[in-house]
């Protein structure tokens, strides 16, 4: 049986600020508990306001190991105003810049789970370029452009280690069920027909693919 929150856990997640339904945050949950027991690290691109977060610093509290998250905290483009995602209450009143970081850190604080993340702060490229630690999991639920998926796949990808879990969010095959556009299918396909990965399952728009190879 699939591993799953507790119920204040999934209650927090649910309370969050975020567009990732239950049945992909139980998923996601189900897989990050799976590539903790690899003893590595979980790292998420796209933090926003930290609803998918809450799931993988449990199963990264679970497995005693670190959640890591990677964001700019600028909103991503469908986020700025005048778009259909806009918040206007993540904009910094000062700056009119969008600025999910003090959410995000409200919502780890009331989940009770700030000791169990590590936010990276800043564009996924930039921070990629310098890594070198293996990852357990890699989630990237980033810019949904051709350049900033492609960015986030070929920056963490290669970093994540044999028999981890490499998820991607918001795939749509078929483009009239998109709403984001269909670059992160495309990573997706990229993914598989590297032969480094190997899908594990599929939950609505969540893929899950596990490292099973060179040549990513």
């Amino acid at each position: 049986m699939p591993a799953a929150p507790e119920p204040d856990i999934l209650a927090a997640f649910e309370a969050a600020k975020g567009f990732m339904p239950v049945d992909e945050g139980l998923a996601l949950y189900a897989a990050a508990v799976e590539a903790g027991r690899l003893g590595l690290p979980l790292l998420e691109v796209g933090t926003y306001c930290g609803r998918s977060t809450i799931l993988l610093a449990d199963a990264a509290r679970e497995a005693g190991v670190s959640a890591l998250t990677v964001d700019h905290h600028r909103g991503s483009e469908e986020q700025q105003p005048g778009w259909e995602y806009h918040d206007p209450e993540t904009v910094d009143p000062e700056l009119g810049l969008m600025d999910t970081l003090p959410t995000f850190r409200r919502t780890l604080h009331k989940a009770g789970l700030e000791e169990h993340v590590v936010a990276l702060v800043g564009r996924s490229p930039q921070i990629a370029a310098f890594w070198r630690m293996p990852l357990g999991f890699v989630f990237i639920d980033g810019g949904h452009t051709d350049e900033h998926a492609t960015a986030d796949y070929e920056g963490w990808a290669p970093h994540v280690a044999e028999g981890g879990l490499l998820l991607i969010h918001d795939v749509f095959p078929d483009p009239q069920d998109e709403f984001t556009g269909q670059a992160p299918y495309r990573v997706y396909l990229r993914a598989l027909a590297s032969g480094a990965f190997t899908e594990v399952s599929a939950t609505d728009s969540l893929r899950v693919l596990r490292r099973t190879g060179p040549g990513v």
